[in-house]
């Protein structure tokens, strides 16, 4: 997926710190995590780009009204910051 679109569509586990990547949609990477016991509340949509190393997080996932987030940008810093720790820390080569 990074070769033919230059990212890779992630699924993050924040409680658990684990990921689920390269899916076609953010959802298909949801659903492996639910089904590894992931809980849906906890897990956010994020996009990894290899070449400069970096997280963005935007997804249709990351839509939740009743959590405080209504767009596809997570809002909570907080949980932005968990994203991509949690990313970096199993993705990001080192320097």
């Amino acid at each position: 997926m990074a070769e033919a679109l230059g990212y890779i569509k992630l699924a993050v586990d924040i409680r658990r710190g684990i990921l689920a990547g390269g899916g076609l949609l953010h959802a298909d990477c949801e659903a492996t995590l639910i089904e590894d016991g992931s809980r849906q509340e906890e897990i956010w949509g994020a996009d990894w780009f290899p070449e400069s190393q970096d997280v963005s997080c935007l997804s249709l996932i990351n839509i939740r009204p009743k959590q405080g987030n209504p767009g596809m940008e997570i809002r909570d810093a907080g949980v932005r910051a968990q994203v991509e720790t949690v990313v970096k820390s199993l993705l990001e080569k080192p320097r």
